[in-house]
């Protein structure tokens, strides 16, 4: 009597293209971009081929593999209890501390953007009305 092959004991390329494409899901966008540039620096083709399947299954696009990428790759064991209360509570303090400085740091890279664009835009009015100015000078001649 036949048995269906399970999905350790199928063979065959189609098997070892989902295992690799598994495996790159895992690692995320990194991982399929730097599979793609070896394949365009090996065999071209292959690269291309890649580069349209990335388009084509939305991989380029979608968020789903960006989303806490240390939290999978860890699974998920920085929320998990030690089953030391004082450490967990170090922990917990911890990554509070982290994420505000973060949020802190986030912002400050904000109002740094915010004040180059200012600064730009205070050049470009300054620059404007200086090109007005030599124009109604040069208009008076």
């Amino acid at each position: 009597m036949y048995s269906t092959p399970t999905y350790s004991q199928a063979s065959g390329p189609l098997t070892w293209l989902r295992r690799a494409e598994a495996w790159l899901d895992a690692r995320g966008h990194g991982a399929w971009i730097a599979a793609m540039v070896a394949g365009f620096v090996l065999v071209w083709p292959v690269g291309l081929a890649l580069f349209a399947y990335m388009i084509w299954s939305k991989r380029m696009f979608s968020r789903n593999s960006e989303i806490r990428p240390v939290c999978r790759r860890f699974g998920n064991t920085m929320m998990q209890s030690s089953g030391n209360r004082s450490f967990d509570a170090y922990k917990k303090d911890t990554l509070r501390r982290l994420q505000d400085e973060q949020d802190n740091f986030a912002a400050f890279l904000g109002r740094l953007r915010d004040a180059k664009d200012k600064a730009e835009f205070d050049q470009f009015m300054a620059d404007r009305s200086g090109d007005t100015a030599v124009q109604e000078q040069q208009g008076d001649k």
